[in-house]
């Protein structure tokens, strides 16, 4: 997890989500919080900024005072840096650090360097907590200007150097041509959004599209598999349902599936998706 220093939940409710990201407090829309109600809510007074939606998902920044255009933040040897978007995004999913020191876990009994697969693949959290183990990395994701920020953190965390391919691709049409050219992977990394589309315009709908992914990740990595992790932010893909996706299409391992959470100050736990983790005991 990030260090309190860097990241800390202050409070949530009432659909929305109060963070401080290094020394910036912002207060951020979160609809899995709609129906629960604040803890602190004189805390919320001291928030920097406050993103406001406005047509569709973007929507405006209020700043209470001047900020900077970006800043920095750190999780282990990973640096971050983050910006204020116009749809309310910063450049991390602080859920997310809990499936990085996983993934660094994985090599922790490993004699030789993985070849790992990013799918989704954001701004980087995953591939460099992989890369800086000695990983070698393909990191996958449609929109080019999400893989300059990856880039970008890359050289900030001193990893500029890794063997890192970076790829702006829709991710299902590339698993299939890896597994067309005969590419394979010892893990397979994958966060895929509810709804997006590729950089041609491909469609990507996780209700129809995860099972189809999932198998293609499977023969991906078939007799080599180590490690697969796949989190997911859909209504109606609880653990259950997940596990059993990832079951179907992945054996001889252990598979563990649960509800990412983040703690609040108070200790109150905020609902932030589900993460399946598949792992072949060494």
């Amino acid at each position: 997890m990030f260090t309190p220093d860097q990241y800390q939940l202050i409070d949530f409710g009432d659909g929305r989500r109060l963070e401080r990201f290094g020394a910036l407090r912002l207060d951020r829309p979160c609809p899995t919080v709609e129906r629960v109600a604040r803890a602190d809510p004189d805390a919320w007074r001291q928030a920097d900024a406050r993103f406001e939606r406005a047509d569709g998902e973007e929507g405006e920044w209020i700043s209470q005072r001047p900020l900077p255009d970006a800043w920095t933040i750190v999780h282990g040897p990973v640096s971050f840096e983050l910006k204020r978007t116009a749809v309310g995004h910063v450049g991390v999913f602080p859920e997310q650090a809990d499936n990085w020191d996983w993934i660094v876990s994985q090599f922790e009994a490993v004699s030789q360097p993985l070849k790992i697969l990013n799918l989704f693949a954001y701004t980087g959290g995953s591939t460099l907590a992989a890369a800086a183990t000695g990983a070698e990395v393909t990191h996958v994701d449609a929109a080019r200007s999400t893989i300059a920020r990856a880039r970008r953190n890359a050289k900030l965390s001193g990893l500029s150097g890794a063997p890192i391919r970076w790829i702006a691709e829709d991710a299902q049409k590339f698993v299939r041509r890896e597994l067309n050219r005969g590419n394979r992977y010892d893990a397979v990394i994958l966060d895929p959004p509810s709804y997006g589309h590729g950089p041609r315009g491909e469609v990507w709908q996780l209700p129809k599209h995860l099972s189809r992914l999932l198998a293609d990740c499977g023969a991906l990595t078939a007799g080599r598999r180590r490690f697969m992790l796949l989190t997911c932010h859909t209504p109606g893909f609880d653990p259950t349902r997940l596990e059993r996706m990832m079951g179907k299409v992945l054996d001889k391992g252990t598979i563990d599936a649960r509800r990412l959470t983040i703690h609040s100050a108070a200790g109150h736990e905020m609902p932030s998706g589900v993460v399946v983790w598949w792992f072949k005991i060494v």
